[in-house]
């Protein structure tokens, strides 16, 4: 794995609110407002003549809003048209190979700055319907018609690992316990709420209904009741990424025109890319990812880094058990002990190696197709110190990762940052 035959900056991005935005916001609606997000975090400014193209990250906005051909879409909403403009589809991944072509396209010398979109609006459709969307990123011959959507697909999961290194729920329940910690920081994420809030919340709607108020003495006594009823044993509800609406849009640029927007670039040094059978029956593992693992090497090679070297990370924790596997197939952690690095505090805001500052999937919400891009706009906000409220790391962060993950490990994408 050479190096990048170009230096490539991410000079801006921004986000729209991520949440239920359906009937009122669009894709074109929430593009807009990201690309107008983004500009405001691009120091000295940047106009639709300064981009060569626009790439878009988007799962199935065919099958959600009846909207193919979503690449032209966006490029003339915002003025980018007759450039090129390529719509590129991986599952949950989407966005995350929008970046890394556009990291490619620069690197190339085809062109000096490329715009990002990733976008996706799930709301249109009622909850069975968007889980019938999301089947089709499995094995349509033998998983989907058995029923197996990706609670069921990720429980199997959780199930094995489990069994081999002795995780259990309550080690799943600590990773959503921080990360909705996270995002109740993040004003752009759908759930503002960590689940103590949710759990007091309860009591009080109780009491006001006149009903037997709850035994809870923590987060985990709530998480362990009815109020978190089981989606896929072991996987219960609060272990489950969110239906989201939004969009993201960053803006990439060669380094000899970097600076022309910028005098604080984020280098992006280290780009990945792998695969892996769609189907879990066809896996020789069902407790690691390959694909994250053949994009991580990838990624590590290209930028000279290690697993040590990563300060922060935005992993995609779909559920909880993928931010555990993560963890683990990145090299952050071995095989079996991340759930032991959780439980320690060493993935939170204030710990050693912070994960998901956003709030993830699981709080900040999981638009499929924009989740690689936000990954990446989070990262630039905790790279550039200007992260909202008190979230903000409380250290320089001068390395990062973002791993993006499509379907239940069939792609991902790995992407280094450094200052």
């Amino acid at each position: 794995m050479g190096k990048l035959a170009r230096k490539i900056a991410l000079v801006g991005a921004g986000m729209s609110k991520f949440g239920r935005n359906f009937p009122l916001k669009r894709n074109p609606d929430m593009w807009v407002e990201a690309w107008l997000n983004a500009i405001k975090t691009v120091d000295n400014g940047i106009e639709p003549k300064d981009i060569d193209a626009c790439y878009v990250g988007n799962y199935s906005s065919d099958l959600f809003n009846h909207q193919g051909h979503l690449g032209p879409q966006m490029a003339n909403l915002v003025g980018l048209t007759p450039k090129p403009a390529s719509r590129f589809e991986g599952a949950c991944a989407s966005s995350g190979i929008a970046l890394r072509q556009g990291i490619l396209g620069i690197a190339s010398g085809v062109h000096d700055v490329i715009a990002i979109s990733g976008v996706e609006c799930m709301n249109e459709l009622p909850t069975a319907l968007v889980t019938d969307v999301l089947a089709t990123a499995s094995d349509s011959l033998f998983e989907y018609p058995a029923g197996a959507t990706f609670p069921g697909l990720y429980a199997t999961v959780a199930s094995a690992h489990f069994h081999k290194y002795g995780t259990t729920s309550e080690d799943l329940m600590r990773v959503g316990i921080k990360n909705h910690e996270n995002g109740k920081e993040n004003p752009f994420a759908q759930m503002q709420l960590s689940i103590k809030d949710l759990m007091n919340k309860k009591v009080q709607r109780y009491q006001k209904e006149g009903r037997d108020v709850p035994d809870w003495k923590d987060e985990f006594d709530f998480l362990k009741s009815s109020s978190n009823p089981m989606i896929a044993s072991p996987l219960r509800l609060f272990d489950c990424s969110l239906v989201t609406d939004g969009a993201a849009c960053l803006f990439l640029a060669a380094e000899d025109v970097a600076k022309k927007f910028t005098d604080t670039p984020i280098w992006l040094t280290g780009t990945g890319q792998g695969s892996a059978a769609l189907s879990l029956h066809d896996r020789d593992s069902l407790t690691s990812f390959i694909a994250t693992k053949e994009a991580s090497r990838q990624a590590y090679e290209m930028s000279g880094l290690k697993p040590a070297d990563i300060q922060i990370a935005e992993v995609h924790d779909c559920f909880t058990i993928a931010e555990i596997l993560a963890m683990e197939d990145l090299g952050f952690y071995e095989k079996g002990k991340a759930v032991q690095a959780v439980k320690d505090g060493e993935s939170r805001r204030d710990g050693a190696k912070p994960i998901n500052t956003s709030g993830g999937l699981k709080s900040k919400g999981h638009p499929v197709g924009a989740t690689g891009t936000a990954q990446a706009v989070e990262i630039f906000k905790q790279m550039r110190g200007i992260a909202e409220r008190d979230r903000q790391v409380k250290f320089d962060v001068e390395r990062a990762m973002t791993h993006n993950l499509g379907g239940s490990g069939g792609t991902c994408v790995v992407t280094i940052y450094e200052k």
